[in-house]
Parts: C-alpha cells; sequence; structure tokens
C-alpha cells in the first residue's frame, strides 16, 4: 500500500490539480504495429523502406512523435530484430526531426527478451510500455477475410481467443529499469483503469519518473470499451492519480479513431493515429497512408483552433533526452 507521502496519495488528495493541458498537441502516429496483417490492406508498411517512407511522411504531415515496430519484409510477421530496425531507424532520422519511439510490446506471443531488444540497441527518446496484463483478442478481424496472403496470418489472429498479453510487474519493472538507465522516456501504454494504478505504482517506487506521457487505449477487446464516458473515467482517474504531472494522449481501435482522439484534445490532451490503430480514413475507406491519416487528424484540430506541436516542443513537454542522444 502507498504510504501517505507517496506520489499517488498526494495526488489523490489534492483534486485540484488536473493533467498538464498541452497548449499545443502533439500528434503520434504508429506506423505499423503488431496487429493488422498483410492481407487486411494493401497500404500496411512491410518493408523497411516502406515503414521509412512512411513514418517520414506522416512526420512531414504533422506528427511529432512516430511509434515504430517492424516487420519481416519477406511476410509482414512481425519482427523485433534489432537487425531490422537498423535498416531504417537511421534514414527516419536523417530525413525528419520527430521524435522516434520504440515499441516494447513486439508481437503478440514474443518473450520480453525479443521485445525490449531493438529499444536496448536503439537507446530512443521514448519507447512504448504496456502498463498491465489482460486479455488481448483479435481474433474476430479472421472472420472478416476470405483468403490471406500468407499461412502465419490465420493463426496469429484466431490464437488470440485464448491468448494474455503479458505485462507482470516483474517485467514492467525490468523494462522501467533497463531502458531508464539509458536515459529513455516512456509512452505508457494504459489499456484499462487498473494500468493507471499500476503506473502510480511505479511512481510510488521511483522507478516511473513524471511528466508521464500517458496513452489510454480504447476499444481492443479485453480491455476498456471505445464509450466516451470511459474516456472521461480514464482521465479523471489520471487526475486524481497524477495531478499536474501527466500528459493525456489517446487512441482509439478501428472506427472509434479519430472521434476519440479528438475528444482527448478537447479534453487539453494529445492525440496518436495510424495504421497500427486503424486501417481506415473514414467509413469504408481505406487509408492510404499513416500521412493521410495524420493529415486529417491535423485539419481537424487546426478547425477547431488547437495548434499542433512540432518535434522540439513535443520533446520540451515530456522532457526527452534530445534526437542526438540515441544509439543510431
Amino acid at each position: 500500500m502507498p504510504s501517505e507521502h507517496s506520489f499517488a496519495t498526494r495526488k489523490r488528495a489534492d483534486r485540484r490539480q488536473v493533467l498538464k493541458k498541452a497548449k499545443k498537441v502533439i500528434i503520434t502516429c504508429a506506423v505499423t504495429g503488431s496487429i493488422h496483417t498483410p492481407s487486411m490492406s494493401p497500404h500496411l508498411p512491410i518493408t523497411p523502406d516502406e515503414i521509412a517512407d512512411q513514418a517520414i511522411a506522416a512526420a512531414e504531415a504533422g506528427a511529432a512523435m512516430l511509434h515504430l515496430h517492424a516487420r519481416d519484409p519477406a511476410t509482414g510477421k512481425p519482427d523485433q530484430s534489432p537487425e531490422l530496425f537498423a535498416q531504417f531507424l537511421p534514414r527516419i532520422k536523417q530525413h525528419s526531426d520527430a521524435i522516434i519511439n520504440i515499441t516494447t510490446g513486439g508481437g503478440l506471443g514474443m518473450t520480453l527478451d525479443q521485445r525490449l531488444a531493438p529499444a536496448k540497441w536503439a537507446q530512443p527518446e521514448v519507447a512504448s510500455m504496456n502498463m498491465g496484463s489482460f486479455n488481448f483478442n483479435i481474433s474476430g478481424a479472421a472472420g472478416k477475410l476470405e483468403t490471406f496472403k500468407h499461412d502465419w496470418e490465420k493463426p496469429y489472429l484466431n490464437m488470440t481467443q485464448d491468448f494474455i498479453l503479458s505485462n507482470t510487474f516483474s517485467q514492467i519493472e525490468r523494462g522501467l529499469a533497463e531502458l531508464s538507465a539509458m536515459g529513455t522516456r516512456f509512452e505508457f501504454e494504459c489499456y484499462d483503469v487498473g494500468h493507471l494504478y499500476n503506473l502510480a505504482h511505479f511512481a510510488d517506487r521511483g522507478l516511473a519518473k513524471p511528466p508521464f506521457f500517458v496513452q489510454s487505449i480504447f476499444g481492443i477487446l479485453g480491455g476498456i470499451g471505445a464509450d466516451p464516458d470511459n474516456l472521461l473515467h480514464m482521465r479523471m482517474i489520471a487526475d486524481r492519480l497524477f495531478g499536474d504531472d501527466y500528459y493525456l494522449s489517446v487512441l482509439a481501435a478501428g472506427r472509434h479513431q479519430m472521434s476519440f482522439v479528438t475528444m482527448s484534445a478537447l479534453l487539453g490532451g494529445n492525440v496518436r493515429v495510424g495504421l497500427e490503430d486503424s486501417l481506415y480514413a473514414g467509413r469504408g475507406k481505406l487509408a492510404t497512408s499513416n500521412a493521410e491519416q495524420v493529415a486529417k487528424i491535423r485539419r481537424i484540430l487546426e478547425e477547431l483552433s488547437f495548434e499542433i506541436a512540432t518535434p522540439d516542443e513535443a520533446r520540451a513537454m515530456i522532457q526527452t533526452k534530445g534526437r542526438d542522444n540515441v544509439a543510431f
């Protein structure tokens, strides 16, 4: 239990404190992910060249942060080999000023060693950190496809009917400790309310340092649902736990993407889009690129009189170590 002097208790005691309302909105773009498979869209980037090209274009469209996974270039299967990341990270850094954010979620069913490997090699400004274990079911996507390009896709999707995305306290502690020692900051991915309390636990222990960049995730079967009331509740609990020591960001799966991220901005938060989270640019219309989604949310936000954060403004907000202090 936290002591009366703990981080979480202090913040819960002062209900007047609320999240850091961003003066400018950070747009994160999640370029390819590990959920969607090649058969779902011809526009999903697979090869290192495709990932680099789409990441650079997303940054040019307004993304201050790029959340990156890698894939086997022959099959499109998620792959955490540092050698693959090495084929696109330097190029993205050379042609973009965006913050590079490396996944530690990896692909479904990977070991923790596999998941951490590229971030430990790259020592990026930011890495993602899932904040709890939960049922993670994307098997419904398999039923929407009549044919598959690759043999791995259907079993990969169907196995999630009996799958727990493992992020135990010891796994989280190891990831935080090893990457914090390199100066890496975190995108704390919270798929449910309990994950916020898990983050508060690590803050109490001094293993997670503010300001926290809290990525609230809605619409994954097994996590919190994409209901606007849930977003309001997640924000209220985060306010109580972290006061003004956190920035809210939001992503939502599939058709909920644009409405939910817009709601985040209206609440004073930040946004994440990209083909990892949704393959669409509108109802029934596949997005042709990540940049298309970034341009769309930028247009929506600017029409609502929000200003978009540059990469350097985002760095100052979440206090990263800077683009020149990475290992690639």
